[in-house]
C-alpha cells in the first residue's frame, strides 16, 4: 500500500518517472475501488488531472493502467485516444471501453497506421469494419477481410467485389469468406477465370482451344457448385438471379445433373416452373418420365431438350454422380450412345449444343476415370502382369475398336 501523503508526493514530484508511477497507481486504485462514492470520485478527479501532465510518459502510464479494463472511464479513454500516437495507437487497439460510435468517428480521420491498429482489435462489429473498408486503404482492408471472426455487411462485400475484382489478393480474401453472397462469389470466380485466360504463363502453356474448354468447364462447375452450396439458404434467390440475367442455359442444367449438384438443379426447375420446391424434389426422386416431362414443359424447355434431361435424370437416379467419376462417365456414355442410335447418328440441330457438351464431358470424365483405374492397376499388378516386350522391332498395330 502507498500512503496518501506518499501518493501526493509522487504526484508533485519533478520526476516524470514518479508522476507516472502515481498515475498508474491511481488507475489501478480506481478500477479496484470498492469503498465510499466520494473516494471513487476523488480517484476519478485524479485521473482527469493526469491527462494534463506535460510528460507523455505519465499519460502513457495512465493509459497502461486503464488499457484493458471495460470499466475504465470513457471520458479519460477518449482523451487518451486523441493523445500522442504511441498512446492513441494502444488505446484504439486494446481498450474495450470504447464503443462503436467512438471508433467510427476515429476511423474517419485516422492515418493508415491508426487504421491498422483499429483493424487489429480483438472484436470488431460490422459497423466499424465497414468504416475501415470505406477508407479504401488496401494494406488495412486485406488483413481485415482475412479475419473470419469479423462480420462484414453485404453491401460492403458487394462494393469491394465490384472495385477489387481485378486485384488477385483482394479477390482471394473475398472468396475465402463464408458470408460472401452467392452472386458475388460467381462474379469473382469469373474474374479469376478472365485473369487466367490473359495470364502469359497460362496462354503459353495451354493451346487456346483447350484453354477455352477448360475454363468453360470450370465456369460451369463453379456456377452449379455455388448454387449447390447455398441451396439450403438462398439457393432459390441465386437461381432466380441467374434466370433474370439469362445465365441459365440447357448446358448449365445438364452440367448440374452430371456434376451431381441436384439441389441447385431442383432450385432452377422450381424457379422456372413456379412450382413448390418440395414437389420438384419428389418428381426428381420418384416421378415417372411423363411427370418429369410435364414439369419441364412448365419450365419452358423445348421438346428435344426435355426428353434429353428426363432421360438423364432417370439414368442419374441409380448412380452417385456427386462423388463417383466413373459413374458420371458411365451415365454420359450411355446417354450419348442412346442419342446416336435413336437419331441414327444424325443429331437434330436443337440438340447439337447439348450433344457437343455431353461429348466434351465424356472425354474429360474418361480421362479422370482412367487416372484412377491406372493408379489402382499399378498398385495391385504383379510382375507377370507387366507391359508387353516391344523390343523385337516388329510392326505395331492397334486392336480393332
Amino acid at each position: 500500500m502507498v500512503a496518501y501523503q506518499d501518493f501526493v508526493a509522487l504526484c508533485r514530484s519533478g520526476s516524470s518517472e514518479d508522476r507516472g508511477r502515481a498515475a498508474h497507481l491511481a488507475a489501478k486504485a480506481y478500477l479496484g475501488h470498492s469503498g465510499p462514492a466520494d473516494e471513487h470520485a476523488a480517484l476519478y478527479a485524479a485521473l482527469i488531472g493526469f491527462l494534463d501532465d506535460p510528460s507523455v510518459k505519465v499519460r502513457a502510464a495512465l493509459a497502461y493502467g486503464l488499457l484493458h479494463a471495460a470499466e475504465a472511464p470513457r471520458p479519460v479513454m477518449l482523451a487518451l485516444l486523441r493523445d500522442s500516437p504511441v498512446i492513441s495507437r494502444a488505446v484504439v487497439q486494446y481498450s474495450p471501453a470504447l464503443i462503436d460510435a467512438d471508433l467510427v468517428g476515429f476511423v474517419r480521420g485516422a492515418d493508415p497506421a491508426m487504421l491498422a491498429a483499429v483493424a487489429m482489435r480483438e472484436r470488431l462489429s460490422a459497423r466499424v469494419a465497414g468504416a475501415i473498408i470505406g477508407r479504401s486503404v488496401r494494406a488495412v482492408t486485406l488483413p481485415l477481410l482475412q479475419r473470419r471472426d469479423v462480420p462484414v455487411a453485404v453491401d460492403d462485400l458487394v462494393r469491394l467485389a465490384a472495385e477489387g475484382a481485378a486485384d488477385a489478393r483482394i479477390r482471394g480474401a473475398l472468396l475465402g469468406r463464408s458470408d460472401l453472397p452467392a452472386g458475388v462469389r460467381l462474379h469473382l470466380v469469373e474474374a479469376a477465370a478472365a485473369a487466367l485466360r490473359e495470364a502469359r504463363i497460362v496462354k503459353g502453356a495451354v493451346a487456346p482451344a483447350r484453354l477455352e474448354r477448360l475454363l468453360r468447364h470450370a465456369g460451369d462447375t463453379a456456377l452449379t457448385a455455388i448454387g449447390e452450396g447455398v441451396a439450403h439458404r438462398d439457393g432459390q434467390d441465386y437461381a432466380a438471379a441467374l434466370i433474370a440475367g439469362d445465365r441459365l442455359s440447357a448446358r448449365v442444367l445438364l452440367h448440374a445433373i452430371v456434376s451431381g449438384h441436384v439441389l441447385f438443379f431442383a432450385d432452377c426447375l422450381a424457379q422456372l416452373s413456379q412450382a413448390p420446391r418440395a414437389k420438384v424434389f419428389a418428381l426428381l426422386e420418384t416421378g415417372s418420365r411423363a411427370a418429369l416431362n410435364a414439369l419441364l414443359v412448365r419450365c419452358g424447355l423445348g421438346e428435344a431438350v426435355r426428353n434429353l434431361i428426363s432421360r438423364l435424370v432417370l439414368l442419374a437416379r441409380s448412380a452417385d454422380l456427386a462423388d463417383d467419376v466413373a459413374a458420371r462417365h458411365f451415365v454420359v456414355t450411355v446417354l450419348l450412345e442412346e442419342l446416336i442410335v435413336e437419331h441414327d447418328a444424325e443429331i437434330p440441330p436443337e440438340l447439337e449444343e447439348a450433344f457437343a457438351y455431353l461429348s466434351e464431358q465424356n472425354v474429360m470424365l474418361a480421362r479422370e476415370a482412367a487416372r484412377g483405374v491406372m493408379a489402382a492397376f499399378a498398385e495391385e499388378g504383379t510382375a507377370r502382369d507387366g507391359m508387353p516386350d516391344l523390343t523385337d522391332g516388329g510392326p505395331l498395330a492397334l486392336p480393332a475398336a
